[in-house]
């Protein structure tokens, strides 16, 4: 992809997760999904769970799991801040798909003081994390993949 450059700046609560010049990012607002490019507007969105796409200068392209957040545009600068953010390629399935069985079992028990909506959650970041890591490897939704 060909463009003018402008700096992405990612940051989550463990620290900056991604810092440097794109050509394009993709991102989950809470009203659909949206592209920046050079010289846009200024704006700020709130961010849902979704998949960030990253257009490096360089030609390299990234793909990243968002669990929330903000998202700000200002002079040709944009700026992330996410509850939390997961390169796909790290994604480990097994792993996403047992937390999935755990969340689905908890959203179905029917016991007091089970919170439902925190259940619910883990459920969401447990399907998002499954489905980019079959769409990342296409091998790895294959049967008997791993």
């Amino acid at each position: 992809m060909q463009g003018t450059p402008f700096h992405l700046e990612v940051v989550t609560p463990e620290g900056r997760f991604f810092d440097g010049e794109v050509i394009c990012v993709t991102a989950p607002g809470i009203l659909g999904s949206f592209g920046v490019l050079a010289n846009h507007a200024p704006f700020v969105s709130a961010l849902s769970l979704g998949e960030m796409k990253i257009h490096e200068a360089s030609g390299r392209e990234r793909d990243a799991a968002l669990f929330g957040g903000f998202f700000e545009v200002a002079g040709n600068r944009a700026v992330v801040v996410a509850d939390e953010a997961e390169w796909v390629e790290t994604i480990d399935l097994p792993r996403a798909e047992r937390a999935y069985q755990r969340a689905h079992e908890r959203v179905m028990e029917m016991f007091p003081g089970i919170d439902r909506e925190r259940a619910r959650r883990a459920l969401e970041r447990a399907r998002l994390r499954m489905r980019l890591a079959h769409h990342a490897s296409p091998a790895a939704s294959k049967p008997g993949a791993r």
